[in-house]
């Protein structure tokens, strides 16, 4: 029985606090309208509840890139509502990872949230880290997720360009940030990059070169996950970081759970031992 950290489904309440909204981002339909951003049109296949055979667990994520935590509290609160209470409705395997108003952060409606059994926080990429947010889920001991925030693209862009560019770098970014700045500020909180932190790990050999912080510091509290990538680039970032810290997330129903291609010992840290850890639970006894 496989964890999976890292899903979207967008529930029918969900559905209708973004058709109720008169501005973006908003649905007319399943045409997604955004700022920025041409219009979108959404399957509805992607959101209906799926078949989750071999999973113990699929966490529910919000679509960050929506840029909803950024709306103001007011317009964001009801969204969020919204989905919290979908995901939560959707009962197991299902979990959900709870979300927060980044343009008026409430630790004390986070704490709440957090009572009615989210797994953790997700924030967008592009947030400044709140420390009290951060104070909160160490003092719970719960992880933080990190995920894509938004991504303005114009339409001389093809369709998977969010994707491997704003996306990648947004994760990069925030790697290392968390890694120089919020890090000393939290050294007990469990924080999950997605999309393998965007390779930042990668890129060890050329932060020596510019004057960052050599090998040998692998954060044990700082994992990521694998959606959208394969063998290759697991084994890369296993060689750099080592296999406890790679966690399986598969990004549904966008992507699929990818194999690591590492022999089965791996495949049970990545899918089973290592997200347990993440997540705060006890592996169970055989």
């Amino acid at each position: 029985m496989s964890i999976d950290v890292h899903q979207h489904l967008w529930t029918p309440s969900f559905v209708a606090a973004l058709r109720a909204r008169t501005a973006p981002p908003r649905l007319d339909g399943w045409t997604l309208l955004l700022d920025g951003e041409p219009p979108y049109q959404v399957n509805p296949a992607d959101h209906e509840k799926r078949d989750t055979t071999g999973l113990e667990l699929a966490l529910v994520s919000l679509s960050s890139p929506l840029g909803i935590e950024f709306l103001p509290p007011e317009e964001c609160w009801p969204l969020l509502d919204a989905h919290h209470a979908g995901a939560l409705a959707l009962g197991a395997p299902f979990g959900a990872w709870a979300s927060t108003c980044h343009s008026g952060p409430d630790p004390d409606r986070l704490a709440a949230d957090l009572d009615r059994g989210f797994a953790g926080l997700q924030i967008p990429a592009t947030a400044e880290p709140d420390d009290r947010l951060l104070d909160l889920l160490t003092e719970r001991d719960l992880p933080l997720f990190v995920h894509p925030g938004p991504a303005r693209v114009d339409g001389r862009r093809p369709g998977w360009w969010p994707a491997l560019v704003p996306y990648v770098q947004q994760m990069h970014a925030s790697w290392h940030y968390f890694r120089a700045v919020v890090r000393p500020r939290h050294p007990r909180l469990r924080v999950c990059f997605a999309l393998l932190a965007g390779l930042a790990p990668l890129h060890a050999e050329r932060l020596i070169a510019r004057g960052g912080p050599g090998r040998g510091l692998v954060d044990p509290g700082f994992y990521v996950e694998t959606s959208s990538y394969g063998p290759r680039a697991i084994d890369a970032v296993v060689r750099e970081l080592g296999i406890d810290v790679v966690v399986n997330g598969s990004d549904a129903p966008y992507a699929t759970a990818p194999d690591p291609g590492l022999g089965a010992a791996a495949a049970h840290a990545i899918r089973v031992t290592n997200p347990r850890r993440l997540l705060g639970r006890k592996e169970p006894r055989t």
